[in-house]
């Protein structure tokens, strides 16, 4: 047996040739050329290509926020435990117990993308809001160190008079 296990498997003579060899990572923007260029769309500028820089870094993600993120993830923690909890509870009484697990899984997942929804809709609405009042604040800054600016200095005018005279 053990002459025909060693003439089915080849043997590997040079370790190195074996070994694949290590690439460059590469990157996101690379890859999604790679794949637009497979379907045959690398070459036109489309309504689709705006849609995917927009998408990737334009808009504020709530997974990037880390207030949101946790507080998200606290939310549907909480939601799905309570659903769970609350569902077993209720179909105690009414079903065998396997009916009443099955029925307490299914309220749990039901109360986990909800609250999943309602927590990302709260947040959305909250970074949007603390964005503009940072925009605002940015936007009296810039004005206030423009108005700095337009003012002569006190000292600036009594020189120019000096040398005037």
């Amino acid at each position: 047996m053990a002459a025909a296990d060693t003439a089915i498997q080849p043997e590997l003579t040079d370790p190195v040739a074996a070994s694949p060899e290590p690439r460059a990572p590469e990157k996101k923007g690379a890859a999604k050329a790679d794949k637009k260029d497979k379907k045959g769309k690398g070459g036109k500028q489309g309504k689709g290509d705006d849609e995917d820089e927009q998408l990737d870094g334009g808009a504020p993600s709530i997974a990037a926020y880390p207030r949101a993120a946790r507080s998200v993830a606290l939310v549907k923690g909480w939601g799905g435990l309570a659903g769970f909890v609350l569902g077993g509870y209720l179909s105690l009484p009414t079903n065998t117990l396997a009916g009443a697990g099955l029925r307490a899984l299914v309220a749990g997942i039901v109360c986990y993308v909800v609250a999943w929804g309602g927590a990302v809709f709260v947040w959305r609405r909250l970074v949007m809001i603390e964005l503009r009042s940072r925009e605002h604040q940015l936007a009296a800054t810039v004005q206030a160190a423009r108005t700095r600016r337009e003012l002569p200095a006190p000292g600036a005018e009594r020189s120019a008079a000096r040398t005037a005279s």
